[in-house]
């Protein structure tokens, strides 16, 4: 009976229990007698979305052990806190910022990878070795680039440029159909013509603006060039005697700079005031960023030279540009005597448009009479009376369409010529050393002219004022070639008398060059071009009587021969030394010069340097009794120094050296002697004739 009531209770308690244990199940979950075993996990591939009973999911979930290998399968956020998706039509910024820094992670993986390689040096002298080579690595190939890219790469043939220019054409390869016409275009074997012309000194002079690029800090070599080239009178009036400055009557120097900065603004201030010779162009210092374009559009509006004082036998032609006239300026201290003599008579005559605007570096010595005169030529080519081969055009057409007869004079008569006739006959010059390579055809910025006509349009078209940057001087050829009548306008070239400092060591160097030594250069190259020919026509024994063909060992440049670019100076790409060590000043700048006996002395030579310099040339038998005809510009003066022995060799000197005056007094003493033993012979044969007669 006891186990009947303990039964009886157990249930009861047991269904007393049962609400208890339906709430709190999962504190304590049943044992495995009491309850049926259930499955651990879903048959059904996607169990969350099937109705699950409601106490044994509950406990199979709390027996089943947490895996990392067991995905978890998380709950969703309700409706209303999940993100509202974006239209399909608009843009994510999100995924805009994601795409612009792809290319950043993509360079951090790509150098995470690159560090973590096992050959990255991760030592510090492992670190210090890989910099050095890889230093030496980008010199290396930087200084393969520029030697490659370079197109000078042998010394020019400046002795075939100043005898037979026939021998060494500007151009080594066929031209396209738009090239321009180079001049002057010599035929085959013809030796470059005597200069100066005999016509020169009947010509008026040409008007010239000379501007010389310079910066604000450039205050030393200003007052160089102020003191030497631009005021001398071997410089102005020309060699020997000289023309009383004449000729340079209408040339006028400024300095071309851009708007100083602050530290140079005071000091370019008091320049100006002091000298009255600077230009200064509303634009930042620059190179080839425009200051050439701006030059010249300034040139077109307020570029003024002086008129033609004196009268010439041939009066000056009339232009389009002929009768504009402005009032005088301040005048500089370096401008030429006969402006100021015309201003300080109270009744000075009105300036007038240059016929050439020329740029000039400012490491450049310019012989002012020369330019003067080659640019007058030009302007007057058509007036000379021989009418030479000089300005021809490539398919022989003449160039008369581009300056006026002689006969055209500045006149206000009915007849005169109308202005577009006379703007059609403008000159159109584009003067300079020709640089030719496989890159570009231009003029060399050390220093060309424009005639005033292509000045103006310069300054005036739109599409020139586009193609400002960059290298000026390739620009100006571009323009060149832009112009309407680009046909008509003549690339004159000068490809002698232009070259670098003896210093320098460029393909344009050499020593100063002077007429006398082009003359004994000119008889050189014909003496060795009629060798030359005579043994190519002459017969070879044992060849059938076949001429051989004649073949030249060492060559240089567009196939002309080695020998032609050497110097008794300079060597191409060799720093100068000078032939003797401790020579003195006067005799070292006598040692630059071409062929002089001082550049000719070696260690051991039996001639010393007293000799040399007593038998040296003077001024009148170098530029052999002319006023003109040497050295236009001496280019790369990158010393001051090399200015200064460019302007003693230039600019100064006796007319004859030691030698010269003793040989002439030598000459006039024995002519004396012959005249007067001459005289005493006559006498005696008289006074025996009379002897004879009595």
């Amino acid at each position: 009976m006891d186990n009947a009531p303990h039964s009886d209770s157990t249930d009861s308690d047991d269904t007393a229990r049962q609400p208890h244990h339906h709430h709190h199940h999962f504190l304590f979950p049943p044992s495995s007698a009491s309850s049926t075993p259930t499955q651990s996990r879903s048959t059904s591939p996607l169990p969350q979305f099937y109705p699950q009973p409601t106490s044994c999911p509950s406990e199979s979930d709390s027996e089943e052990p947490h895996s990392p290998l067991l995905r978890t399968h998380h709950s969703r956020p309700p409706w209303w806190r999940e993100q509202p998706r974006r239209p399909w039509w608009s843009v994510a910024p999100r995924r805009r910022e994601e795409r612009a820094w792809r290319p950043a992670r993509l360079a951090r993986r790509w150098l995470r990878r690159l560090v973590r390689h096992p050959f990255f040096p991760s030592q510090p002298i492992t670190i210090v070795l890989t910099l050095i080579l890889f230093s030496i690595f980008a010199i290396s190939l930087t200084l393969l680039l520029m030697y490659v890219l370079n197109p000078d790469k042998e010394p020019l043939p400046w002795r075939a440029y100043c005898s037979v220019p026939s021998l060494a054409p500007p151009f080594d390869r066929l031209l396209p159909p738009n090239s321009p016409h180079v001049y002057p275009n010599y035929t085959n074997v013809h030796t470059v013509p005597p200069f100066p012309h005999a016509d020169l000194d009947q010509l008026p002079p040409a008007g010239i603006l000379v501007g010389v690029f310079s910066i604000a800090s450039s205050f030393e070599r200003r007052m160089l060039m102020r003191s030497t080239w631009a005021t001398h009178p071997r410089s102005r009036d020309g060699a020997g005697q000289g023309d009383g400055g004449l000729s340079t009557s209408r040339t006028i120097v400024r300095f071309v700079l851009g708007q100083p900065s602050k530290d140079w603004e005071r000091r370019i201030k008091l320049e100006m005031e002091m000298y009255n010779d600077l230009i200064i162009l509303p634009i930042t210092e620059n190179m080839n960023n425009g200051k050439s374009y701006t030059f010249f559009s300034w040139a077109a509006i307020n570029a003024w030279v002086p008129p033609v004082y004196n009268p010439s036998t041939v009066p000056p032609p009339s232009f389009s540009y002929s009768n504009f006239t402005s009032e005088p300026p301040s005048l500089a201290t370096h401008d030429p005597y006969l402006a100021w003599q015309d201003v300080n008579s109270g009744k000075p005559k009105p300036w007038v448009r240059p016929d050439f605007v020329v740029k000039v570096d400012d490491d450049s010595f310019v012989m002012l009479a020369e330019l003067e005169a080659r640019l007058r030529l030009e302007l007057h080519n058509n007036t000379r009376s021989d009418k030479p081969n000089l300005h021809r055009s490539q398919e022989g057409a003449t160039n008369s369409s581009t300056s006026l007869p002689l006969t055209t004079a500045r006149s206000h008569s009915s007849n005169q010529l109308s202005a577009s006739a006379i703007a059609t006959n403008d000159p159109l010059v584009y003067w300079g050393y020709l640089v030719t390579n496989r890159l570009h055809i231009f003029m060399a910025g050390e220093l060309y002219a424009l005639s005033w006509s292509l000045v103006d349009w310069v300054s005036k078209d739109p599409i020139v004022k586009t193609l400002i940057w960059g290298a000026e001087d390739k620009q100006t050829a571009k323009w060149m070639r832009m112009h309407p009548r680009a046909s008509q306008v003549r690339w004159t070239s000068e490809r002698c008398w232009i070259y670098d400092h003896p210093r320098s060591g460029t393909v344009y160097s050499h020593g100063y060059l002077f007429p006398s030594e082009v003359t004994r250069v000119k008889h050189a190259m014909l003496a060795a071009q009629e060798e030359k020919e005579t043994l190519a026509q002459a017969p070879v024994q044992g060849n059938g009587g076949s001429t051989p063909t004649a073949t030249v060992a060492s060559v240089g440049l567009g196939g002309t021969p080695a020998a032609w670019g050497l110097s008794s100076v300079s060597t191409f790409g060799a720093r100068y030394t000078p032939p003797l060590p401790d020579l003195s000043t006067t005799h070292s700048v006598e040692a630059l010069v071409e062929g002089s006996a001082m550049s000719l002395l070696r260690e051991g030579s039996p001639m010393t340097p007293e000799y040399a310099w007593t038998h040296r040339e003077g001024r009148k038998t170098r530029y052999e009794g002319n006023r003109v005809g040497g050295t236009v510009v001496v280019h790369f003066i990158k010393k001051n120094m090399w200015y200064l022995e460019t302007a003693i060799a230039m600019l100064e000197g006796a007319e004859e050296s030691e030698s010269e005056r003793y040989e002439a007094g030598k000459t006039t003493t024995l002519t004396e002697e012959t005249r007067s033993y001459s005289h005493a012979s006559s006498i005696q044969r008289s006074g025996k004739r009379q002897s004879r007669v009595h």
